[in-house]
């Protein structure tokens, strides 16, 4: 009997080592079953998620310090989470309208975060090439303004969680159609808790509140569910056309629409 060698295992580096948050008492997010859990079986309507940030907690106020740290030396990127316990990552459910300041900013990591939302700020962080939220399990959807970031080429997101994906087609929540909303919204219905400028032409929007649609569109690397506030349905009609296997207009969500066959059927 002839010895053979053995083949030795092959391992593999965590690509993402770096941007893991430090570990902690407790789970730093909470667990997301929105869009179901089996493939074969996606859910007929989904909704926002609710959560307002707590803007007196300790990982908020971290957050804010971090922010003004990160416009102040100028850095080219940005790994907020890995600054924060467990605990204050919970805290965290959106950035604040401050990453406005962080236009130096090429790479931004929001690994194994607990957001459900993005400002739309995001938008003004001009030189960003790099975006990295994956693992962010309850970040359904991206704000329309992220396409405002000119330099934007690399992308890593989870895909599967978000409404629309073509692995399994998630439906989108249904945009409401009240108009007449002026000040603080239910994040719920709206996806925001305020809503001040069009997310096409960027003019204030009236009194009226905005024109909401959804379209999906290839942001960097990947299609992405976008949310769009607009000032007008003018503003609606000037927007980009989807890419192929994708609605092919700006929509309003719910089960009514028409999305093509999820990849696992294909």
């Amino acid at each position: 009997m002839t010895d053979e060698p053995q083949q030795q295992p092959r391992l593999f580096g965590n690509r993402w080592a770096d941007a893991a948050s430090p570990g902690g008492a407790g789970s730093g997010r909470d667990q997301c079953r929105c869009l179901g859990q089996r493939l074969d079986r996606p859910p007929s309507r989904v909704k926002f998620h609710k959560d307002r940030q707590d803007t007196d907690s300790a990982g908020w106020r971290r957050l804010l310090e971090l922010v003004e740290e990160a416009a102040e030396d100028r850095r080219e990127e940005f790994k907020p989470l890995v600054e924060l316990s467990a605990e204050q990552r919970r805290q965290v459910v959106t950035l604040p309208p401050t990453i406005a300041k962080l236009t130096a900013v090429r790479h931004l990591v929001l690994y194994g975060s607990n957001l459900v939302r993005l400002p739309p700020e995001i938008g003004v962080m001009t030189g960003l090439e790099e975006f990295t939220p994956y693992t962010s399990y309850r970040l359904h959807w991206f704000p329309y303004e992220l396409t405002r970031c000119p330099n934007l080429t690399r992308s890593t997101v989870s895909t599967r969680a978000l409404y629309g994906n073509y692995k399994y087609r998630p439906p989108f929540p249904e945009l409401d159609s009240e108009t007449d909303r002026i000040g603080e919204l239910l994040p719920g219905t709206w996806g925001a808790t305020t809503i001040r400028t069009c997310s096409v032409c960027e003019a204030p929007i009236g009194h009226s509140g905005p024109v909401q649609a959804w379209i999906s569109l290839r942001v960097a690397t990947d299609i992405l569910p976008l949310l769009v506030n607009a000032c007008s349905e003018e503003c609606i009609q000037a927007l980009p056309r989807p890419p192929e296997h994708y609605p092919p207009t700006p929509h309003r969500g719910g089960p009514s629409v028409a999305q093509p066959a999820a990849d696992y059927l294909i």
